[in-house]
């Protein structure tokens, strides 16, 4: 039978988000319910609530989450009832063309629930990033459940379902940060620490944090980093040069997105090295350099999706990383917050107070 719960949802751009029934559809062929345990307030979701990725309201946020399977459909066999899993938006299709190459990585079809989720009155509801998880339970697809060692804390390793993932993954899959390596970071929040931990985890022999905030700065230095700059004292290029022998970082990772911390990123790293943009930037904006400049530095120029991560490769390799104490993920959890406290949680990641708020169900 469907099930009624609560969930939070956005009704329209930049009005507040409430706390309203919703209901739950019986799990179809090839779909799962989870009870959510926790889930992450990510600053997608805080995008979604300001129309930053499309108009279909009302939006069911929520996505780094971590919960208990409670019901399979129909031809499911990669989890059953009593799973604990990490929740994930790329399950992969397995028939397109970048994963029939051996690249699912970049999957172009991943899954989502068949079914909507909806209001009392019949509303559809569309969640986040396919997931919808500030609930007290969801529907998703089979595909987008990572099992996991049932022991671990499921407000740390859920966040692993988006942003810890994004940036440990731009630092190790796709930055492919390497022993002895240099590495600079722009941009210290929750991805930009991450890909912090990620360089350290890959064996990066210095590495670098920019911001503009010295709380950040601290939090990065906490996580790995070996140097910091304030990129509202010193220029971030030269700063950096100085700190790698005149010649620039290795892989120099963007986690803000934005032109002007690209091209510092571009300009920061040493002749053949890679830049590693993570931070989504917007529609409008454009970027305008010399070609000579791209012709004449070589090396890689990346846009990392999702860490370009595999959940089911992934996921438990680092939990069990976790587990055994080689990764400080529960540094990430600034505070722990009931369901009704969403919209301050939004409040204090826009001013920069938490790398992470959790919601604990």
């Amino acid at each position: 039978m469907p099930q009624q719960v609560r969930g939070v949802i956005a009704r329209s751009k930049g009005a507040p988000v409430e706390i309203v029934p919703i209901i739950i559809p019986d799990p179809g062929p090839g779909e799962v319910v989870v009870a959510i345990a926790a889930c992450g307030v990510c600053h997608t979701d805080l995008t979604y609530r300001e129309g930053g990725i499309n108009d279909e309201y009302p939006f069911l946020l929520g996505h780094e989450a971590a919960g208990v399977v409670e019901s399979v459909g129909e031809g499911v066999e990669s989890v059953e009832v009593g799973d604990f899993v990490v929740l994930n938006w790329r399950a992969v299709c397995g028939q397109c063309r970048a994963c029939k190459r051996g690249r699912p990585q970049y999957c172009f079809d991943t899954f989502n629930a068949t079914q909507k989720m909806t209001l009392e009155d019949g509303t559809e509801l569309s969640p986040a990033l396919g997931i919808g998880a500030f609930a007290d339970k969801t529907l998703v697809h089979a595909g987008q459940c990572t099992k996991v060692d049932p022991s671990a804390d499921p407000a740390v390793v859920g966040l692993l379902g988006c942003g810890v993932m994004a940036g440990m993954g731009a630092a190790m899959n796709t930055g492919n940060v390497g022993r002895g390596d240099s590495v600079a970071v722009i941009g210290c929040g929750g991805v930009g620490d991450a890909a912090i931990v990620g360089a350290r985890l890959a064996g990066a022999n210095r590495i670098i944090a920019v911001d503009r905030d010295n709380k950040k700065l601290d939090w990065a230095r906490d996580l790995g980093a070996t140097h910091t700059i304030n990129a509202t004292e010193f220029d971030v290029v030269e700063a950096v040069q100085d700190l790698t022998g005149g010649f620039g970082a290795d892989v120099v990772i963007d986690a803000v997105g934005r032109p002007e911390t690209w091209k510092q990123a571009f300009y920061a790293r040493d002749l053949a090295g890679t830049v590693v943009l993570v931070g989504v930037p917007t529609p409008d904006m454009t970027l305008e350099m010399p070609l000579v400049d791209f012709f004449s530095r070589g090396g890689s120029l990346k846009s990392s999706w999702y860490g370009d991560c595999l959940p089911e490769r992934d996921f438990p390799m680092l939990v069990d990383l976790y587990q055994q104490g080689r990764l400080p993920l529960e540094k990430f959890v600034t505070e722990r917050i009931a369901l009704d406290q969403v919209e301050e949680a939004f409040e204090s990641m826009h001013r920069g107070e938490v790398l992470r708020s959790v919601v604990v169900l």
